[in-house]
């Protein structure tokens, strides 16, 4: 499964920070329509993401009905990605 779409750039504070973008409602209902079979625990789904030329191995994780998609400090430094930045997310589901 491919998908594409824009989301802003967010910031987790939590016990271990992180930059997420939120997979839109709609992409999010098709992802957990094949999670049974492209998850390998805990609700994960493991997948390939792109953000302009730069693309890496990651996996979604699910949080309240829809997924998030890690951001790495290396993607982010990259693409010049910042803290509330839209960016153009694409994903290839179960890799």
């Amino acid at each position: 499964m491919n998908l594409e779409f824009s989301g802003e750039v967010w910031f987790w504070k939590g016990p271990a920070p992180w930059h997420f973008v939120t997979v839109p409602e709609a992409d999010s209902d098709a992802i957990a329509a094949v999670s049974s079979i492209a998850s390998y625990g805990w609700g994960c789904i493991p997948v390939t993401a792109q953000i302009g030329d730069t693309s890496w191995r990651t996996s979604l994780f699910p949080k309240d009905g829809k997924y998030l998609v890690p951001l790495k400090t290396c993607v982010r430094k990259a693409e010049a990605v910042d803290l509330g930045d839209l960016v153009t997310v694409s994903l290839t589901v179960g890799v």
